[in-house]
């Protein structure tokens, strides 16, 4: 081996033990791999940024984009809240249900970005359903990578090992050729998980299971628990068609208005309280304020109470936020009433309760002057909670309820959403534009139809992912150039040339499952995929079959948790040590390996002629 052969040989043993190690971020190794690389002179300055332009690259890019769509128009939340109501009752039926809803998702978006949608989901499932959250966040990070193997866009590795196989003049992967495969190790993972696996990591759980605050808790902790209630506004209301300035709800009733609930063909809206809000015959009105208040209310607006059902408050969680603040030390509103400062005008926000000194404040809280170190618990649209951290000189924000992380903005774009990701999976499936192409037409759709704000676009790309990618795509080129390829491709070939064609296919499982071990899976196929093409044309055998496994192989990072950014996502949730990692995803690498040498030996003959 030469100089330079050896020099790329010490910068890739560096990077491994950087990203074993776990102490260095990821696009931070990928960075210093491609620097490393130019500045030893092994590559060229245009070798070494050459990923940044990578059609690989480019596509996982628009996959972030669309996948954000999916959360934005609430398709996702949408599957979650089915999840928890089929899924009641049974752990194993939950855990099955959530792993096919996750890897179904997770055929058209991104692994990641699908763990990091869900985790909310399932620490909810936790709650609702009193299952151990350690049982629930694995078969989320398996589901997660096991999506990989469903389409050619799940995931970044089979995007490298079907780059890898074009640059050599061959075929590249097909966009469903691994779904066969991804479907048969689903249904065996599903199995484990729900028998095996959970068991495996059955112990007590810690009583307090949230740090993120609720909705709920924020209610709770200013007794506002139990003291909504919705009326129906008849035909002879006087409440009808006014805006809500000219109703003075609070001033005239001591009632406070929190919502307005309107039909909107089959689903049902929550409008927050503006002044200008106009109240139509048939809304519902959501108002607060002790019960004799409340009786009185009703009594003189003839007003029939409707019980507040799921329906609402699903619609209501969407539409409506509540916050925790508290006056900035020059607040404008410092020694004024919400009368005089005309607070539901101004900001848009309807303040629900006041702490004073520790204790909430009773009465009409329009007319209570307002001292610096005053909380108020305000409610309103959650566009205008989230601006409240815009206004450091007038709020100090102490509580956002966790619910913000699950509002899909653009909801009623749903629609659009699906219709793009069907157009999208359809040109790419049938091949009538190149893949990176059909990406960035479909980001640039759920752009323009507003499924995803503009300014939202570039926040919801993985950045780290790229950078990573990017900056490990020159090591083959390095590997390449330098010769060692050749010389690990001719290894290779020695070891594999007389065990068998599934001999071949179990060593080269095995060794790429290895070297994921301690790497991201996507640097495991950047680094041996080409060697493992180059050893097939050596060996005279199919290049499908090995790349195939080498994809496949790369997917299966079930057994550390820096194998993967999904595994590590899942590790502070799901509360896991290292060696629950090792005994639950090492029985089901080796099942994966079995299910797949055995379905790749069937589906790809190994040599050239074979049936």
């Amino acid at each position: 081996m030469t100089l330079s052969g050896w020099i790329v040989v010490g910068i890739l043993a560096l990077a491994v033990i950087a990203f074993a190690s776990n102490r260095v971020r990821v696009d931070g190794v990928g960075l210093g791999v491609l620097l490393a690389l130019a500045v030893s002179g092994t590559i060229t300055a245009a070798e070494a940024v050459a990923g940044f332009s990578d059609s690989s690259v480019l596509m996982i890019a628009g996959l972030f984009v669309v996948g954000e769509a999916l959360v934005a128009t609430g398709v996702a939340a949408a599957l979650g809240s089915w999840l928890a109501k089929v899924g009641q009752g049974s752990e194993a039926r939950l855990i099955a249900l959530l792993m096919l809803v996750v890897s179904s998702i997770g055929a058209f978006m991104s692994s990641t970005g699908i763990v990091a949608m869900f985790i909310p989901v399932v620490l909810g499932l936790v709650a609702q359903t009193g299952s151990s959250r350690s049982r629930l966040m694995m078969p989320l990070s398996v589901a997660a990578l096991i999506s990989g193997l469903m389409t050619l866009i799940a995931t970044a590795p089979n995007l490298v090992v079907s780059a890898a196989l074009t640059e050599r003049g061959l075929a590249p992967l097909g966009f469903f050729e691994l779904t066969p495969i991804g479907i048969a190790m689903l249904a065996i993972a599903i199995v484990y998980m729900a028998t095996v696996g959970r068991r495996l990591l059955d112990r007590p759980e810690p009583r307090s299971e949230h740090a993120d605050v609720s909705v709920e808790d924020l209610l709770s902790a200013y007794a506002l628990i139990g003291r909504f209630r919705a009326f129906r506004l008849g035909s002879h209301s006087r409440l009808a068609d006014r805006t809500v300035a000219e109703a003075q709800l609070r001033s005239r009733r001591g009632v406070t208005l929190v919502a307005i609930v309107r039909k909107r063909g089959k689903q049902l809206g929550v409008l927050p309280v503006t002044t200008d809000a106009v109240m139509r015959r048939g809304d519902l009105i959501a108002v607060t304020a002790d019960a004799e208040a409340l009786e009185r209310f009703a009594a003189a607006e003839d007003l029939r109470e409707q019980p507040i059902d799921e329906r609402i408050r699903a619609a209501a969680v969407q539409d409506l936020g509540v916050a925790e603040v508290m006056l900035a030390p020059n607040a404008p509103l410092i020694g004024k009433t919400l009368r005089e400062a005309e607070f539901l005008r101004r900001r848009g926000l309807t303040v629900l309760a006041i702490k004073h000194r520790g204790q909430v404040v009773e009465g009409n809280l329009i007319d209570i002057r307002l001292n610096f170190g005053d909380l108020m618990l305000v409610a309103g649209g959650w566009p205008l909670i989230a601006r409240l951290q815009e206004n450091p000189g007038e709020f100090v924000v102490l509580r956002l309820p966790q619910e913000l992380k699950s509002v899909a903005p653009a909801r009623t774009k749903a629609p659009v959403a699906i219709a793009i990701l069907a157009a999208m999976t359809m040109t790419m499936t049938v091949g009538l534009l190149p893949n990176v192409i059909a990406v960035l037409l479909a980001a640039l759709a759920v752009i323009a139809t507003g499924c995803v704000p503009s300014k939202h676009a570039y926040r919801s790309i993985g950045w780290p992912t790229l950078v990573l990618i990017a900056g490990m795509l020159p090591m083959a080129t390095a590997l390449e150039k330098t010769g060692v390829t050749t010389i690990l491709a001719s290894g290779l070939t020695h070891l594999l040339a007389d065990v068998g064609p599934y001999g071949m296919l179990s060593v080269l499982f095995l060794i790429t499952a290895l070297v994921g071990l301690f790497i991201s899976n996507t640097a495991t196929a950047v680094l041996i995929a080409p060697i493992a093409i180059s050893a097939a044309q050596a060996l005279g055998v199919s290049t499908h079959a090995f790349a195939v496994t080498v994809a496949i192989a790369s997917s299966c990072a079930f057994v550390t948790p820096v194998a993967s950014p999904v595994n590590t996502l899942v590790l502070e949730p799901g509360r896991y040590g290292f060696n629950d990692f090792v005994k639950v995803g090492l029985p089901l690498l080796v099942l994966s390996m079995i299910v797949t040498v055995a379905m790749v030996g069937v589906l790809y003959p190994i040599y050239p002629g074979q049936r």
